[in-house]
């Protein structure tokens, strides 16, 4: 999933200090075991630097571009994988995955920690690690200096007020993106969603390829024009704990619509093929203990899936998602994903 510059910034220069403990890619000899992801997974260093140790291994972070991309990736590898394991598929392209045959077959022991709901389908072949929801973020201090009042639904964003305010992802190229997307199926229905986004456009709504470009660039807390933006509902509570300086309240704030949310799961696999499948299970064994999972939310700002892991204070004050999110089967994900892409395309980029 996801998403923010910090644990990204960290990870880059940890790789390029060439520490011994962490690898990026290459080949220096020894048992090493590699972890295909989504640009923005991060793991606390000293972790990583645990299993290592404990497993006698050098753990190589092979980073492949958003969700999407790094899922072609695997794809287009499958009969010579360039790793062991692979983290961030998620529950918008799983489907793809399996028909695809890119995971080995393994059930950790630790999926018993884990609530079935987030399991979802492939049990036997993907582990559910994290999730979290895609909704819009606004900017709190920016809305008010126009004398704008957020949106309280999403038919809300087509009024005039807020022409040229609004930034999304393309489904095609963005993870949230497509989530975002199937979550407008379930909210207007298959005969109207796309009512709702060509009325988005004639609203000069801003379409980018990826989160980062969203949410760095173009969001006006990051000096952007656009001050609602397709983010997760993690957000506010993300800026309000990395705040500098350090600030109580968090300057964001989620819009929260029944069925305009979409609970997004990400999980890890096994490749089939993998030259160290003994320690991939592992590392996915690894991924869901209590300490990994409690490091997660503030180092991807995601829920962990396992009940016992705590999270941080900030995610109850500042994110806490009290609404239904959008429910679309995962068969129906499967059979529609493609037509819905390229429908909205058609409606809103031609």
């Amino acid at each position: 999933m996801r998403r923010f510059s910090l644990p990204v910034i960290l990870l880059l220069i940890s790789c390029l200090a060439a520490l011994p403990a962490l690898a990026c890619g290459g080949d220096d000899g020894g048992d090493s075991l590699t972890v295909i992801t989504h640009d923005s997974f991060n793991l606390s260093e000293e972790l990583i630097k645990q299993f290592e140790s404990e497993n006698h291994v050098t753990v190589r972070l092979l980073p492949k571009g958003d969700a999407g991309s790094m899922l072609t990736a695997l794809i287009l590898t499958k009969r010579n994988p360039e790793g062991d394991v692979a983290f961030g598929v998620d529950n918008t392209l799983l489907s793809r995955a399996l028909d695809e045959g890119v995971f080995a077959a393994y059930t950790s022991p630790l999926t018993i920690k884990v609530p079935a709901d987030l399991r979802g389908e492939g049990s036997n072949l993907v582990t559910p690690i994290d999730y979290g929801y895609v909704n819009f973020n606004y900017d709190i201090e920016a809305l008010k200096k126009l004398n704008i009042e957020p949106p309280k639904k999403l038919e809300d964003l087509t009024d005039a007020k807020y022409r040229g305010l609004v930034v999304v992802e393309n489904p095609a190229s963005s993870s949230p993106g497509l989530a975002f997307l199937i979550a407008t199926v379930d909210y207007f229905g298959e005969s109207a969603y796309l009512n709702w986004w060509k009325a988005m456009r004639a609203n000069d709504m801003k379409v980018v390829d990826g989160w980062e470009t969203a949410y760095y660039t173009n969001f006006s807390l990051a000096g952007g024009s656009q001050p609602i933006v397709l983010s997760y509902a993690t957000s506010p509570a993300f800026e309000q704990l990395f705040a500098d300086p350090p600030r109580k309240d968090a300057p964001t704030a989620n819009i929260l619509v029944a069925k305009g949310v979409f609970r997004q799961v990400e999980y890890a696999g096994v490749l089939k093929g993998a030259k160290n499948e003994a320690l991939a299970r592992k590392f996915i064994d690894f991924l869901l203990s209590v300490p990994v999972q409690e490091d997660i939310p503030g180092q991807m700002a995601v829920y962990p899936v396992n009940q016992d892991a705590k999270v941080p204070e900030a995610f109850a004050a500042f994110s806490k998602v009290d609404v239904a999110p959008a429910s679309v089967s995962a068969e129906m994900i499967a059979a529609k994903r493609d037509s819905w892409i390229e429908a909205w395309t058609k409606s809103v980029l031609r």
